[in-house]
């Protein structure tokens, strides 16, 4: 068992919550056991090191098991996993793997070849949670990628991979590129390009006039500054949610959320 929070080991791993170290050896780190589980399911042989206590053995054997025919897994004390996660209570569980970013024109590829081409790019995204949740939710809305833009949040952080409950697995993730070159893949594939601004027609009016039915990558803009001009010229069109209460606005995952749901549901016929 290690058991001292300064073992080699112990400290390699705990590195990797700062960017530096993620992007010097291409390594991330997952937390817990629903994280632990969806990988050993999608993409297992990302794994590299698993961390577990003797209480997470009791609890998860099974999965602990499933994933030591992937990665070495080595028993942990309490104080020495303390020391590698990120989060306070990591349920006894902490694994190493594999940065898989996929190249742009492979992401766009794959996407518009789908049944229903969708796909979210994000503009200098800086906030984890809204990263992780719009990642989420183009997978739950069965986006075929989500491309982070250079100057956007790390997709690796701990806070973004806790987030995404395991649809980090799930999708295409590409990483660093321009928003441009984003705008160029999509659209050179036949992809519509819509972004998501206060400036645009309302959501509703292209839904009806059809435009959410088609292949379509969405535009995202950063939490506090939405898109700038040069970022919104590149697109098609322009969409505003229409607000129908008091409230001032909606959060960028929110209605990231809801604009991805509407053209899965366009695309779908619903």
């Amino acid at each position: 068992m290690l058991d001292s929070p300064r073992a080699p080991r112990v400290r390699e791993a705990a590195k990797l919550q700062q960017r530096t170290a993620r992007s010097q050896t291409g390594l991330f780190l997952l937390e817990g056991p629903a994280a632990l589980e969806e990988i050993v399911r999608w993409q297992p042989a990302l794994l590299v090191d698993i961390f577990a206590t003797e209480a997470a053995h009791e609890r998860h054997g099974e999965l602990i098991a499933a994933a030591a025919q992937h990665a070495l897994v080595t028993e942990v004390s309490e104080r020495a996993l303390a020391a590698i996660a990120d989060t306070v209570h990591p349920q006894g569980l902490v694994a190493v793997a594999k940065q898989s970013p996929v190249r742009l024109e492979d992401a766009m590829a794959r996407a518009a070849a789908a049944a229903h081409p969708l796909v979210a790019i994000l503009h200098e995204v800086r906030d984890p949670g809204n990263l992780g949740t719009i990642l989420r939710a183009a997978d739950a809305a069965g986006a075929s990628a989500v491309v982070v833009t250079a100057n956007s949040v790390d997709p690796y952080s701990p806070k973004v991979v806790r987030s995404t409950t395991g649809s980090l697995f799930h999708v295409d993730v590409s990483v660093g590129a321009s928003t441009a070159d984003a705008v160029d893949a999509a659209r050179a594939l036949g992809m519509q390009v819509l972004a998501a601004d206060v400036s645009g027609e309302e959501l509703t009016s292209l839904q009806a006039a059809g435009v959410l039915a088609l292949p379509t990558a969405w535009l995202f803009g950063n939490e506090a500054r939405g898109l700038d001009e040069a970022a919104l010229a590149l697109a098609d069109r322009a969409a505003r949610l229409p607000v129908y209460g008091a409230a001032e606005s909606l959060n960028l995952a929110t209605a990231a959320s809801v604009c991805l749901y509407q053209s899965a549901f366009a695309q779908r016929g619903v």
